[in-house]
This record gives structure tokens, C-alpha cells and sequence, in this order.
């Protein structure tokens, strides 16, 4: 099976209306699906990765353009090997026999359509364990309903509040709009996250993370109160302290820094206010141990 994804593509938000079989878009991807690596990883959160490891492929290419993105070898600069739909499909597959408790795909959104296909053939052939949608948010409804009973757990970021942020460090227009719509949307399709009590894994549901940005750069505040109202404070959220500079933050020097102890504990102050008991945080000092090795 071979998906050339030819057309217009609006797959994203960005709608860039180009035929990627010879022209490229925002997110600098052809027709093909491209993938940097593929392993077992440690790296996410408990329910996530478990004991084994989550099943995580790791596709080159982005539709967003972060100016500290931590995999931006491949998500910037696009290091990767070209696959067919069947190739990705056998790559799930060879995860889920060395163990992984699931599939775990990263930044998929530009590839979302042959993902789709790839998926199904999995499946077809025996693909059995949960598949995770780990997305930056700035996605399409019309995109993720093509989705649904597909994806299990979406694991969503919200990167920004405020338009003016989601444009200057990640070309993201309209960056909040789209992903209210998209986390609702992703919400109506799978619910608050259900997790095994014998396994403690995941097996299905919602789970949003926050990256604390320096200088409160995402407006965290209103992220929360919107997430609270909208979708309920018993969804489950992530809040990393994770930030480190990296990539080009170096150009912008109100985040060539980490985040300071205040301003993750004025996260987490706000997240406790608003009754959010889902969910986890992280320590201070956490190190880029867990980003992969990406391949050139």
C-alpha cells in the first residue's frame, strides 16, 4: 500500500493549499512519510511509557516552527529516512513484539492521512495495544474526525494563550483557536484518560501537557481556567518543567534560560487552585537525558 497524500494539502491549520508530490509546504514535508527513529521509550509519562517503554516513532518534519524545540534535528532541519504506509505499518508491528505498551506517534500531524492508512493496515494485521496522538494541538477538526476510533490517547499540548507568543516562537497563527477546537474535539472522541488499575498504563482517554515557558510565556493562567471550564478539572495534565534553551532560543534572550523554581510553582499554584488532581508534575533540574539520539 502507497499513499502519495497528492492534492491541496489542509491537513493542518496552515491549510498551505500545495500538491506536497512537488511542492512544499510550512512544514517542509513531501507526499512520503518520513521518520527519523523508532524505539522503545522511557521518557514519557508513567502511564505512558510503564516499565517496557512506549512504542515511539518519531516522524521528521513539524507543522509548527518552535524556536526551542528540543528534537529540532529532525523536526527543523527534517533528518530522517523516507517510508511506505506498509513499511510504518511493520514498524508498529515490530514494536508491539518487543514489548512496547503502546504506540506512540510524535508530531504526526503533517502526516496525519497516510498515518491514518498505516494504522489501519497495523491493525489488520495484529496491531492490538493503544495508539497515543502526540500532538502539538494545532490541528484541524476536520483532520482529527478522520481519526476517531483510531486513536485512543490523544496526548495534546497547549503551547500559548496569546496569538502574538504562538507567532513569534513558533509560526503558529491563531495557535489557541485552533487548539481549543482540536483538544474539544479530541476530548468528544475519547474521554477523560482511563488508566488499567493492574497495570497502572493507560489504555485510552485525553491527557494535555504544559511545557512551562520562561516569563510566563504561554499565559498558564488562562490555559487552566480555560481547560477547567471547558473540559473539566478532572482531565489529566502534565506540567513540565522540562524548558531548557536549545535550537534558537539563543536569539531571543527572554527564554535563553531555564524556568525558575517561582514560576513552575506559580504553575502549579494556579493548576491546585483550580481543583485539578489528575495528572503530573515534574522536579526541577530534569536534564535532556530522555531526547533521543536522532540520527543524521
Amino acid at each position: 500500500m502507497e499513499s502519495d497524500n497528492s492534492g491541496a494539502c489542509s491537513q493542518c491549520p496552515h491549510c498551505c493549499d500545495v500538491d506536497r508530490v512537488t511542492v512544499l509546504g510550512l512544514c517542509k514535508a513531501n507526499n512520503q512519510i518520513k521518520i527519523n527513529t523508532y524505539l522503545l521509550h522511557k521518557g514519557e509519562e508513567p502511564v505512558i511509557s510503564g516499565e517496557n517503554g512506549s512504542g515511539t516513532i518519531f516522524f521528521s518534519h513539524c507543522n509548527l516552527k518552535c524556536v526551542y524545540c528540543q528534537n529540532y534535528k529532525i523536526s527543523d532541519w527534517g533528518y530522517g529516512k523516507y517510508y511506505t504506509v506498509d513499511e510504518v505499518a511493520e514498524i508498529m508491528l515490530s514494536l508491539q513484539r518487543n514489548g512496547a505498551h503502546n504506540i506512540n506517534l510524535v508530531s504526526p500531524t503533517h502526516y496525519s492521512l497516510q498515518i491514518k492508512e498505516a494504522i489501519i493496515l497495523a491493525k489488520e494485521k495484529g496491531l492490538d495495544i493503544p495508539i497515543v496522538w502526540n500532538s502539538n494541538s494545532y490541528e484541524r477538526v476536520e483532520t482529527l474526525l478522520q481519526l476517531e476510533g483510531l486513536v485512543d490517547i490523544y496526548l495534546a499540548d497547549f503551547k500559548y494563550w496569546d496569538d502574538n507568543n504562538a507567532i513569534k516562537y513558533s509560526a503558529a497563527p491563531n495557535y489557541a483557536e485552533h487548539a481549543k477546537k482540536a483538544i474539544l474535539e479530541m476530548y468528544r472522541q475519547v474521554g477523560n484518560l482511563k488508566i488499567d488499575d493492574d497495570t497502572g498504563l493507560a489504555y485510552s482517554g485525553l491527557l494535555i501537557r504544559l511545557l512551562v515557558l520562561p516569563q510566563n510565556i504561554n499565559g498558564i493562567q488562562s490555559v487552566l481556567n480555560w481547560i477547567s471550564e471547558e473540559v473539566g478539572n478532572m482531565t489529566y495534565l502534565s506540567l513540565m518543567s522540562q524548558y531548557y534553551p536549545t535550537h534558537r532560543a539563543d536569539e531571543f534572550p527572554e527564554i535563553n534560560r531555564p524556568i525558575t523554581c517561582d514560576e513552575y510553582d506559580y504553575a502549579v499554584h494556579i493548576m491546585e487552585g483550580l481543583g485539578f488532581e489528575n495528572g503530573f508534575t515534574q522536579e526541577m533540574g530534569i536534564t535532556p537525558e530522555w531526547t533521543p539520539n536522532f540520527k543524521e
